[in-house]
């Protein structure tokens, strides 16, 4: 079974293992990678931040596992021109460094490992965490408590004042969503790192694990164009035209299939 396969079986398991399924992406870039290392990894860490964990009720743990991990070393890596290995898991657990959703798939296999209630939360520009039923949320990076006027300071930082808060910023993210949005990062990460075989099978993960937007098909069809491939970037074109509901974005997508060969056209 190909490591595409695994990470898809992991996400259909019963209950879905989000980790897991994200691990195998990691193989999926690299032959060499061995998931039992990083899940040995994850037994050390599950191991050492148990034992340091306060005497709490479960649900007042989430907190101090995720200042406890960022004690030992797991923090955001900020780095100007980023690498994929800030989104790749097996990195992740080896450098302790990473993208918030990296850090916070980490984090959740860690609360499920100890029976500590956590769930994600698919919020634009900056994944976070929340105990379920809770009034804020938890910066992955971290620990810090959000509550709605920092979520509000969130994105006002990273898309500016035309962006409000809304109630579907704060869903609860499944795993199906979360390893769609991971493809996504590793799509980009792979991209401006001239890496586009790579990018593309990123591309072709979005597409595969759950409904694809407009966004996902033109990413899609720009690493086509970039590779020369004409008849599939007509093919994602098209689709993005169907899903497109922006007038002007319509037209360009119309003007630009012109200059397409015809599908069945020698190229």
């Amino acid at each position: 079974m190909n490591p595409r396969q695994q990470c898809l079986d992991s996400l259909r398991s019963t209950p879905p293992s989000t980790f897991e399924a994200a691990l195998w992406i990691s193989v999926e870039h690299d032959a060499q990678v061995d998931p039992r290392q990083t899940l040995e990894r994850i037994d050390q860490l599950q191991r050492r931040i148990s034992a340091a964990l306060p005497m709490l009720p479960a649900a007042e743990l989430a907190q101090p596992l995720l200042r406890h991990m960022a004690t030992i070393g797991f923090q955001q890596d900020d780095v100007a021109q980023p690498k994929p290995q800030v989104a790749l898991l097996d990195k992740i657990v080896e450098r302790r460094r990473g993208q918030p959703l990296g850090l916070a798939i980490v984090a959740l296999e860690l609360a499920r490992r100890m029976e500590i209630p956590l769930e994600g939360v698919n919020f634009p520009g900056h994944f976070l965490l929340r105990v379920p039923g809770a009034d804020h949320a938890l910066d992955p990076c971290g620990g810090r408590r959000l509550y709605p006027k920092d979520c509000r300071e969130l994105l006002l930082r990273q898309f500016g004042p035309d962006m409000p808060l809304k109630a579907d910023h704060l869903r609860t993210a499944t795993p199906q969503t979360m390893l769609q949005r991971l493809s996504r990062n590793l799509r980009h990460l792979h991209q401006i790192n001239d890496d586009l075989i790579a990018s593309l099978k990123d591309a072709n993960r979005v597409l595969e694990l759950g409904q694809a937007n407009t966004s996902d098909y033109l990413a899609r069809a720009s690493l086509y164009q970039t590779l020369e491939c004409p008849q599939a970037e007509r093919y994602d074109l098209e689709h993005a035209l169907l899903l497109s509901d922006d007038p002007v974005q319509r037209i360009r997508l119309t003007q630009r299939l012109v200059t397409l060969p015809s599908p069945g056209g020698v190229h």
